[in-house]
């Protein structure tokens, strides 16, 4: 299928406790259209880990269903064994991508709730009903994903005027997040609520999310948007063309400090330096309470080759074309912090959350805690 009309979800599960997951192959964007059928929890590891399958709320999303499949071969046994079976299925997802946060939580999550959450009494369900239980739970974790994107894209909205410039780095869209998106989610909520925006999209070095998929998902929602080098975002700040630079992230320490990809720190210094707002779009489940500061947040680092590229076309820097010596050394961080200074606002599915925000976040979380429901 043609990636320019096929279906930009980038994850679905089918059936029922025995199904399987479908995602979508990021890494063949935006030229080939490829559905991974994942009958095995060690093919969602991989796609989470290859990139085929990326962004915090969308591996948060893939990993709760991955779990579901990670039980599927557990055989029936004493419910404290397949508990621990479970521990070892999540430990493994959680050990897969460092930096976002949501694929941690949601491993918790889906532990938490085969122990019925220190309520139940484990004892007396059946593993059948555990099974049952855990995949309701990924799936609650999938819908809460996409009211969050909905509810971020109508506050956000709010910060956007009509003829404004926006500019954003990497891919906070629709395949980031399992829903309209962060980032881009505001962006397309702005525009269709008839507000004439322009975007410019980084190219997002060394693997083009932006170039490969943000400039891919505004073209079909509509949006005007021009891509840009990531060398040439403060160029563009100082002609004037850029009113608001909206990103997303991978995690939020209690301060406000914001872990994204790499290259987002630089922008926001940028922007400060223009005295542009700088704006972060997340949700909630990107927030890490037990962090008091970035500099506690773990920077995943990747493979070389992601920016070298290779010989024998293999790589996925640039398509697999070798761009550099052979031998050449590499330092690959995949993620950077903006200490929470630089950043104006920080919008959630909850409300747009200002400085201080320790405060802020303090106070949004201690809601989230009250409005908590019981999962059962």
């Amino acid at each position: 299928m043609d990636a320019e009309t096929g279906s930009l979800n980038p994850v679905e599960w089918v059936g029922e406790e025995d199904g399987f997951l479908k995602i979508l192959d990021q890494t063949r964007l935006p030229h080939v259209h490829e559905i991974l059928e994942c009958r095995h929890m060690d093919a969602v590891w991989d796609a989470i880990r290859s990139l085929s399958i990326r962004g915090a709320p969308a591996i948060g999303v893939a990993g709760a269903y991955g779990v579901v499949l990670g039980v599927q071969a557990a055989p029936d046994r004493p419910v404290a064994a397949f508990l621990d079976h479970l521990h070892q299925v999540a430990d493994r997802f959680r050990a897969c991508r460092p930096t976002a946060v949501n694929l941690p939580a949601s491993m918790d999550r889906m532990e938490a709730v085969a122990r019925g959450a220190g309520t139940d009494s484990t004892e007396a369900l059946s593993t059948g009903a555990l099974r049952s239980r855990l995949l309701l739970e990924a799936r609650r974790i999938h819908e809460e994903e996409q009211a969050a994107c909905r509810a971020m894209a109508r506050h956000g909205a709010s910060l956007i005027e009509d003829g404004h410039g926006v500019l954003t780095h990497c891919n906070a869209g629709g395949l980031a997040t399992a829903g309209m998106g962060t980032a881009l989610g505001v962006v397309i909520e702005a525009h269709e609520q008839g507000k004439r925006i322009h975007v410019f999209a980084d190219e997002t070095r060394p693997l083009l999310q932006g170039a490969r998929l943000t400039v891919l998902e505004l073209m079909r929602a509509g949006v005007d948007v021009t891509l840009i080098c990531d060398s040439a975002a403060a160029r563009v700040m100082h002609e004037g063309r850029v009113n608001a630079v909206l990103v997303g992230a991978d995690r939020i320490a209690g301060n406000g400090d914001t872990a994204n990809k790499i290259g987002t720190y630089s922008l926001a210094l940028a922007a400060h330096a223009h005295e542009i707002p700088f704006y972060v779009v997340a949700p909630t489940s990107t927030i890490d309470p037990d962090l008091e500061s970035g500099q506690g947040i773990p920077i995943e680092v990747r493979d070389p080759e992601e920016v070298t590229g290779t010989e024998s076309g293999t790589g996925s820097g640039f398509m697999g074309i070798r761009t550099a010596p052979e031998g050449a050394r590499v330092y690959n961080p995949a993620f950077d912090v903006t200490p929470w200074r630089y950043i104006r606002a920080i919008v959630t599915e909850k409300g747009i959350l200002q400085p201080p925000f320790e405060d802020s976040i303090r106070r949004i979380l201690r809601a989230l805690r009250v409005e908590a429901p019981e999962h059962t």
